[in-house]
């Protein structure tokens, strides 16, 4: 039996659903994978898919997912807050249990290599399965956006690692890569102004802000991106994170930084929301670092942290969904191939 693996493509659609359920569709029929959460943002204009199964069977349904993003999405059209430089930004695939992230890695290649031989999509490999060190972040690999990747492409330092350096006007480039469980989170404030949140997210993320003199002041915490946005259909700002290392950089900690430099700022934390699904344990970190706070241990962590970080504001927050391990657990696709191996 092959190892087992999640992937989290990230595709530049959020508002048509009927395309979206084409996408999700193409991902998870007869394919032999479960998708676990689906997560559309209409401002962002993106939807986020987790789905697991054996290695083979992923790699077969992210291309699936990738092929008939082609089809449906014309990058020439397409407007949303998030960062993105193609129908199908990015494909991360992420090991599960004991599953080696060199088998991460050998997938994100060859779904790479097809994707651009025969979608004819130029493909960046990012993170564990970068081949240069500066392609490890896909910020970096993203810097531009669509709009500035045919003249980035024309510069060859910045060609693809898989598919010729030509500019593909309706689907743009896609990104793939090996990595850790990345907890991808926006905290909402109580105001209008996106210079606010962008200035907040200066001061936490690791690569920090730009000197005057060009040098950079880093952030606060490691392991953490970030920047601010205007979400339309909130109408409010919000700081939004990927937290690349939940361990090194625990989600109440990044939280209690939020509200102190929006404190300073005059302006207030109401809550958060997290994209995808989170481990356990960084809930049950968060509850137990504020039930140490409070003084309180008689609450659930999980419902603690559920509380604490406002995590239902914006749409209420199902722990049984949203929380990998009961995710999994709820599957019988997966129960049957767990075993003991999460």
């Amino acid at each position: 039996m092959s190892n087992l693996v999640e992937c989290v493509p990230n595709f530049s659609e959020g508002r048509d659903r009927t395309k979206i359920d084409a996408i999700v569709e193409a991902i998870g029929t007869g394919r032999d994978v479960c998708v676990l959460h689906v997560d559309s943002g209409d401002a962002a204009n993106r939807t986020v898919v987790t789905f697991v199964g054996e290695a083979d069977a992923v790699e077969r349904a992210a291309f699936a997912g990738i092929e008939t993003a082609v089809e449906l999405i014309d990058m020439r059209t397409h407007r949303g807050t998030h960062p993105r430089i193609g129908a199908t930004d990015v494909c991360p695939i992420v090991p599960i249990g004991e599953t080696p992230m060199q088998d991460c890695i050998d997938i994100a290649q060859r779904l790479g290599e097809r994707v651009s031989d025969q979608l004819g999509i130029p493909v960046y490999l990012y993170a564990e399965a970068a081949r240069v060190d500066t392609r490890q972040s896909l910020p970096a690999i993203r810097q531009g956006e669509y709009e500035g990747l045919e003249a980035k492409l024309a510069d060859p330092a910045n060609g693809p690692d898989f598919g010729r350096p030509e500019f593909n006007a309706r689907s743009g480039a896609t990104v793939t890569g090996a990595r850790r469980f990345l907890i991808a989170w926006n905290v909402n404030l109580d105001t209008k102004n996106v210079s606010i949140a962008k200035r907040i997210a200066r001061k936490l993320r690791s690569s920090g802000e730009r000197r005057s003199d060009g040098s950079r002041l880093p952030g606060r915490f490691r392991r953490l991106q970030g920047d601010g946005w205007y979400i339309d259909e909130f109408d409010r700002v919000q700081i939004t994170f990927n937290i690349l290392d939940y361990q090194t950089t625990p989600i109440a900690r990044v939280y209690e930084a939020c509200r102190e430099e929006a404190a300073e700022l005059g302006v207030t934390v109401t809550g958060s929301e997290l994209v995808g699904l989170v481990p356990r344990d960084a809930l049950m970190d968060a509850g137990r670092f504020y039930a140490n706070l409070r003084g309180d241990d008689s609450r659930d962590a999980i419902e603690v942290a559920v509380d604490e970080l406002g995590l239902g504001e914006i749409k209420p927050f199902e722990p049984e969904k949203r929380v990998i391990e009961m995710a999994y657990g709820a599957s019988s696709f997966l129960g049957e191939r767990l075993g003991t191996r999460l």
